[in-house]
């Protein structure tokens, strides 16, 4: 083994020092004009092989610099620039590594169409008006590479743990596949972590715009991109995916399928699983890859997840999860798409939680301790479809109906007590609740388009929901106060509850040119209608009977609610190659009612407010752009907020309704700047946003002697919140065989709340900082080494001088390894470290989470023997001290424990008898 390894180190040590740098530079004109080329592609390769040495592209002068490291002593330099005849030049450097090449004209080629690129050796990077092509041949990844690993290749493309892209600092939110979305588009990773780089020609990301913006002709704000994932047609037809399983101590377990068919335009999916060590139906290392951590996936430090809006249990502790799901995909004919999927969801969870919580009164504090325990089972399931037609060039309709069915039984325990200042107990109580829930929700999106040959266009666009919840609760409560006007309070209740909401939003759009594609004047008019009947009946037991047959009218509820509002908007659109400019103006008029069938508990109120948008962005060249933009919104009053109906159903927090409550308006200020210089491979991204609140709307408490709580609601001015971000980017290549990628950030939050504590009025700011360092450094396909850390310095101050300013401190340092020797075998590593310094002696302040992977490929690679140890230390815990209003709380609960697993996939595809399915099973 010594000797392998010395050999191995020899070969990669000589090669290092054969690797020479150099310097290849020189200016890009246009022939006729003279005028410098911008954004045109140079790039080198070896004339032996065609392998890509390295690229760049040309600044605003028409400059560029080649600069990387080989042992060749010649290479092909190309230029290639959208509609000009592509330019080859073969240069020596065998005698001169620094060399500097006379101007290069380049010829206009007459013959191309707009964007088309004249067919030659296809460049690297492509940039044209508002698309960055990548050639997916160009960039160097191990053989059995996915769309993922090939992303992370890509300059200005960054890929994190979960699979979130963020491409020159903007993020990705949605994926295509040859032009589709794939698996219905809300996973990006279902197609980065299946589709194989061999598949793939080109990746493509542009602006984000909806399909009605696209077809309109409407700019983007620019602040989301999408990526387009071309394959060729030859490889577009057959079948692909996996199957695994694994079994592992204390009774862990895990299995998953994933199965693609496709046939051009048409998509076929499958997918299903279950396990009970907290991943949504597939393990991690199996989610990465078929299901996704998405666009929008939520980890905890316990292992829960969310993905995309669908729940896997009940966020926390311990869950069994089970998953299946169906997709279609396909055209019909020229003019017509057509997509569905159905998913079933389903998890059984535990868990268990303690709370040391210290509540802080200008005069006073108190103390609660308190445990709880959650036991649940939910079912879920979804079908949504969609279909898009172009009749004829000037129409564009597409219409998406969904529905949803969800079945819940959960079960909830849990005690506290509360002391003041001096240790006494003041109160306490008990409870013990079970509820089971029916819902139903249908709902859909319709839009129709028409457009006309001078520009003008005509939207309408329509969406709403019906939804229908049915539950049952039995609910035994005891909550005990102390002290001279102590009380003792029994509940043993059932509550009936029915809730259906009905809602209906819907927005008519003319757009008008005035300078044809340039300036536009554009009116709509909204409307929204959202009904809501809850009725919760509440029954007390009756001891003579046994039934629970006694009506509490004062705990029940039976509102008629109903929120309507009218929105006519004027505006304008300025667009020019560099310059977009948007404004709009609207006048919201909103109509509240809400009537209580069991008292004379009946009210209305208008509103009016005015609202307006205004954004700006700049494209100052191909690398870098400016995004800002200014808004005004109005927000009612929730109806609960306004009603006053005194809910006691908690004895120990009373809730009243506030009639006289303001609407709400929020004034938002965001800029942000990104650039990315491909000749230094470097990229810088910041961004500010600030919020102002007038007439917020916040809670109004005040707390007796015993500390029973009575909450109501008011309206405050002068809170206002501000956010920002800075982050650095840049890529090193070492040698040949080696790179380091270095990233660093700094986000910093700063908050003003405005509130009341037992009726006095003060204000709470709340400053964090916290920088970050990640970095990456690959050693050919052998090694691979991810250290990173990022800390969290939360500082809160208040104006009263009976609350004590506080602050804490959270670190957290992470280290992923992935190591490929011997031939066939992979070990992956996971190391976080926690520190939470300021969490309560009761609590684990540190915690070292380790977990390791082994896998080795058998069966030509189709197969993968895996052994997995989750938390090798033993230390997980979900440990953290959080900060609200008036209270500071140290929680601990239920997280996944210890754990060994073998497991063994099965991987096949037939696309174009090509690609192969890498594995990386993480988990986290």
């Amino acid at each position: 083994m010594f000797k392998k390894l010395l050999v191995l180190a020899t070969v990669f040590f000589s090669i290092s020092l054969s690797a020479q740098k150099f310097e290849i530079s020189g200016k890009l004109i246009d022939k006729e004009s003279k005028a410098p080329l911008e954004a045109a592609t140079v790039f080198a390769e070896s004339i032996r092989d065609s392998t890509l040495v390295t690229y760049t592209i040309t600044d605003k002068d028409g400059e560029y610099s080649l600069i990387g490291r080989t042992s060749l002593e010649e290479v092909n330099v190309f230029v290639s620039f959208v509609g000009y005849i592509p330019y080859e030049q073969r240069v020596s450097l065998k005698n001169d590594r620094i060399i500097k090449l006379n101007p290069i004209e380049l010829e206009f080629q007459i013959e191309s169409l707009g964007d088309v690129l004249v067919k030659a050796r296809r460049a690297p990077v492509t940039i044209k008006k508002d698309t960055l092509e990548f050639n997916a041949e160009s960039f160097a990844t191990k053989k059995d590479a996915t769309v993922e690993d090939l992303l992370k290749e890509l300059p200005g493309v960054e890929v994190d743990a979960e699979g979130n892209i963020t491409v020159n600092g903007k993020p990705v939110n949605k994926i295509l596949v040859n032009g589709k979305s794939f698996f219905g588009g809300d996973d990006p990773t279902i197609a980065t972590r299946n589709l194989t780089k061999e598949m793939i020609s080109k990746i493509q990301v542009s602006d984000t715009k909806s399909d009605s913006d696209a077809f309109t002709g409407e700019a983007s704000s620019g602040e989301n991109k999408t990526i387009n994932i071309t394959i060729d047609e030859d490889k577009n037809k057959g079948v692909f995916g996996r199957l695994s399983g694994g079994g592992g101590t204390d009774d862990r377990f895990e299995y998953a399928g994933l199965v693609n068919y496709f046939d051009n335009d048409l998509q076929i999916s499958a997918l299903g699983g279950g396990n009970n060590i907290n991943s949504p139906g597939f393990s991690f290392g199996e989610i990465e890859k078929m299901f996704g951590g998405a666009r929008s996936i939520s980890v905890s430090s316990t292992g829960a997840f969310s993905v995309n809006g669908r729940s896997f249990g009940f966020g926390s502790g311990i869950i069994n999860s089970r998953t299946g799901g169906l997709n279609f995909a396909d055209s019909w004919g020229k003019t017509s798409e057509i997509s569905a999927d159905y998913f079933y969801s389903g998890s059984n969870n535990y868990e268990e939680t303690q709370r040391e919580r210290e509540n802080i009164f200008p005069d006073s504090r108190y103390f609660t301790e308190s445990y709880s325990k959650t036991e649940g089972n939910t079912d879920r399931h979804q079908a949504n479809m969609k279909f898009t037609t172009k009749p004829d060039t000037t129409w564009f309709i597409d219409a998406m109906p969904s529905f949803s069915y969800t079945k819940a039984e959960n079960s909830y325990e849990s005690n506290s007590q509360s002391f003041n200042e001096n240790g006494d107990l003041i109160n306490q109580s008990e409870s013990d609740n079970q509820t089971f829930r029916d819902g139903k929700t249908f709902g859909g999106n319709f839009n129709v388009n028409k457009k006309w040959n001078n520009g003008s266009s005509l939207s309408l666009r329509v969406n709403g929901n019906l939804e229908n919840n049915d539950s049952e609760s039995f609910i035994l409560t005891s909550a005990e106060t102390f002290g001279d006007d102590g009380e003792l309070t029994d509940r043993n209740q059932y509550t009936d509850g029915k809730q259906e909401n009905n809602n209906v939003n819907s927005t008519l759009r003319y757009r008008l040119p005035v300078i044809k594609d340039k300036f536009f004047l554009n009116s709509q008019m909204g409307y929204g209608n959202d009904s809501r009947d809850d009725k919760q009946y509440v029954y007390d037991l009756n001891n003579a009977s046994g039934d629970f047959e006694d009506f509490n009218v004062e705990q029940s509820t039976d509102f008629e609610n109903v929120n309507e509002f009218y929105r006519p908007e004027l505006g304008m659109d300025w667009n020019t190659e560099k310059i977009n400019v948007g404004l709009g103006v609207g006048y919201v008029h909103r109509e509240l009612t809400s009537s209580d069938n069991l008292r004379d508990f009946n009210f209305s109120q208008d509103f009016d407010a005015l609202e307006y948008d205004f954004n700006f962005s700049y494209r100052i060249n191909q690398k870098m752009s400016i995004y800002s933009y200014v808004s005004r919104r109005n927000d009612a009053p929730g109806v609960r907020q306004l009603s006053p109906y005194i809910d006691i159903s908690d004895p120990l927090n009373i809730v009243q309704g506030n009639p006289d409550l303001k609407p709400s308006n929020e004034t938002n200020f965001y800029i942000n700047f990104n650039n990315y210089d491909f000749q230094t491979r470097s990229g810088l991204y910041a961004y500010i946003s600030f919020s102002k609140f007038d007439d917020q709307v916040v809670s109004r408490s005040e707390v007796d002697n015993n500390f029973v709580r009575y909450t109501t609601y008011d309206n405050v001015d002068g809170s206002y919140r501000a956010y920002g971000n800075i982050s650095y980017s840049k890529d090193i290549e070492l040698d040949t065989l080696s790179s380091l990628k270095v990233g660093l950030g700094l986000y910093s939050n700063l908050q003003r709340s405005v509130n009341y504590n037992n009726d006095q009025m003060y204000n709470r700011d709340s400053r964090l900082v916290g920088p970050t360092l990640n970095l990456t450094y690959k050693l050919g396909d052998f090694l691979e080494l991810r250290p990173g850390y990022n800390m969290r310095f939360n500082t809160v101050e208040f104006d009263i001088n009976s609350f004590e300013d506080y602050r804490f401190t959270r670190h957290e340092f992470r280290l992923r390894t992935i190591t490929n020797w011997p031939e066939n075998l992979e070990w992956q590593n996971d190391l976080t470290y926690f520190n939470n310094p300021n969490v309560g002696q009761a609590f684990q302040q540190s915690t070292v989470l380790w977990n390791s992977t082994l896998t080795y490929s058998i069966l030509d690679n189709k197969g993968n023997i895996s052994l997995k140890a989750f938390d090798l230390l033993n230390q997980n815990t979900n440990t953290q001290r959080q900060s609200e209003l008036n209270y500071v709380e140290d929680v601990q609960s239920t997280v996944l424990q210890q754990y060994f697993m073998l497991g063994f996939s099965y991987k096949f595809n037939t696309l174009g008898k090509k690609g192969e399915i890498r594995d990386r099973n993480f988990f986290f």
